[in-house]
């Protein structure tokens, strides 16, 4: 019972003790809302966010696609994925399986117990072969971010939870509890926008819905003017919102993503984006 499951997702925040469907439920459920709420809009157009449901502006985001700006990122990253480090090596020996591994992330690292998110994953490999880390907001990360999206289009998001570990549990509680809690002066939560309100306009804006926000980032956005990363965008609206930002790829934003991207398993990825 779908709607059963839902409602016990959402009032699991308030009294978490009385009521405990699995992540699998609550996924059942957060997906089954969303195709409920649009049901003309195909479970594979989902990933195209807001461009699945407002006609207008797909046609101008389609007009956009045929020249990306966010090719010449592509590009640039997979130079870097080539490139040597100072001892030779280059992420390639991080990452044996090639460049088409982002349905693999965020994903629960049981030895540190914490989730590790791809952009962490990069950050690693460079410390692991001596390499000084790179900003997480902009630049040579994020390209290589485009290079690897890129080139793993088409695979499917499959985020697991151990059930073995207690500590993955709570990680996805804790980005559960941060979607759906107020916070800031205007005492918004992400679910108010894209859960609740998915559709409905703000100002001239239309609410994406939040089933396939995880497919397509990194993400050229012309607010930016550049390609930008998912937790960019969750700072973003903390303060759009009046809420102070948290830094990216802190442990709440990681839980975040690890959450919202479960709620998204079995969509398509396809990134990197484009959006307004």
């Amino acid at each position: 019972m779908p709607r059963v499951i839902l409602f016990a997702l959402i009032l699991s925040l308030i009294a978490p003790v009385a009521l405990a469907a699995t992540p699998a439920e609550e996924q059942t459920a957060f997906q089954s809302y969303f195709k409920r709420r649009f049901p003309s809009v195909p479970e594979n157009e989902f990933k195209n966010g807001v461009y699945a449901i407002d006609p207008v502006m797909r046609a101008n985001w389609e007009a956009i696609e045929e020249f990306p700006p966010y090719e010449q990122a592509i590009a640039r990253g997979e130079e870097l994925w080539k490139k040597p480090f100072a001892n030779g090596r280059t992420y390639a020996d991080c990452f044996p399986d090639g460049p088409a591994i982002a349905n693999r992330y965020p994903r629960w690292d049981r030895a540190r117990g914490t989730v590790v998110t791809l952009s962490l994953a990069i950050n690693d490999c460079r410390t692991a072969n001596g390499e000084a880390p790179l900003p997480y907001n902009k630049g040579p990360l994020v390209d290589l971010l485009a290079y690897i999206a890129y080139r793993s289009r088409g695979q499917i998001t499959q985020v697991e939870i151990p059930e073995d570990d207690p500590r993955a549990l709570e990680a996805y509680h804790k980005g559960k509890r941060f979607y759906f809690a107020r916070r800031g002066q205007l005492n918004f939560s992400c679910a108010h926008c894209h859960f609740a309100n998915s559709g409905s306009k703000l100002r001239t804006e239309t609410l994406s819905p939040a089933l396939g926000h995880t497919t397509h980032w990194p993400v050229y956005r012309s607010e930016w003017g550049e390609v930008g990363t998912l937790h960019r965008r969750f700072a973003g609206c903390n303060e759009q919102v009046r809420a102070k930002a948290f830094p990216l790829e802190s442990e709440e934003y990681r839980n975040l993503e690890y959450f919202l991207t479960y709620m998204n398993n079995g969509q398509e990825l396809n990134g990197p984006g484009a959006r307004k």
